[in-house]
């Protein structure tokens, strides 16, 4: 990892669950960090804290990332406060379990907004200044469904399969200007994602023996900074299992309708 101490980071999603363990971690490692998430309370206290881990800045914009005019103020914002922009770490997103036949177009519309055209829109202001100072990181959290599709997550996985498909793209156009493009593919985590995601409330619990400790995770992303590292997929079975996915697609079907089915 290459030392932050005085780097600009900006991290959506901040308020809560991955995302607010990402902006501490970067922050204890001395980082300037711009939070943006839409729950103002929340994500001031997040501030105050990575303020008291960094020994510097810390900034809180209340900002809604599926909005445009709400992303680009959130960049004039940073280009008034800084000359740079050396991290984003797209943490941004959530998730809604239910059959695809059951899923309400308004949840639909909403989930694709958010993880995907949001993620994207952020990556490319993101870009834009990089490419001018030939220098940058985007790490942008997908998650391993954008690989493994299980029932009951088909508009989920779709928008995380989307920005995957994104990423590999941006990373090649970027490459040339110096600029890493990381994309992180987690399984479950343990955090308030699945109190939106899963309206059973059974699901976290049957997969607790393979669900990612946020913190340490959050650590694992942020040692990998700066080492041009393509992807993470975590927690290490679920990365194998991908592998698998891929070179015997029938196998990889009945594993995620039954081995890996959850919900």
């Amino acid at each position: 990892m290459t030392a932050l101490t005085g780097k600009v980071v900006l991290v959506t999603g901040a308020s809560s669950g991955l995302g607010e363990q990402l902006a501490l971690a970067v922050a204890a490692q001395g980082a300037q960090v711009v939070l943006v998430a839409r729950r103002h309370d929340r994500l001031v206290k997040v501030a105050d804290q990575c303020r008291l881990l960094s020994q510097t800045q810390a900034v809180a914009l209340t900002a809604d990332i599926s909005s445009v005019s709400a992303v680009d103020q959130v960049f004039a914002t940073i280009d008034e406060l800084f000359d740079h922009l050396d991290t984003v770490i797209n943490a941004a997103g959530f998730g809604y379990l239910v059959p695809a036949i059951e899923m309400d177009h308004v949840m639909m519309a909403r989930m694709l907004r958010v993880n995907t055209l949001g993620v994207m829109y952020v990556s490319q202001l993101a870009a834009q200044r990089m490419v001018k100072a030939q220098h940058g990181e985007i790490v942008n959290v997908a998650s391993i469904a954008g690989k493994i599709a299980t029932p009951k997550s088909a508009v989920y996985a779709a928008t995380k399969a989307a920005l995957i498909a994104y990423d590999n793209a941006l990373r090649l156009e970027l490459r040339p200007a110096g600029i890493n493009v990381l994309t992180v593919n987690p399984g479950p985590i343990q955090t308030d994602f699945f109190k939106t995601a899963d309206p059973t409330g059974h699901y976290l619990d049957s997969v607790a023996w393979l669900a990612l400790n946020p913190v340490k995770f959050a650590a694992q992303i942020v040692r990998r900074l700066g080492r041009h590292r393509r992807e993470i997929n975590a927690p290490w079975v679920m990365g194998a299992a991908n592998l698998g996915y891929q070179l015997a697609p029938k196998l990889g079907d009945w594993l995620a309708g039954s081995v890996f089915n959850f919900k």
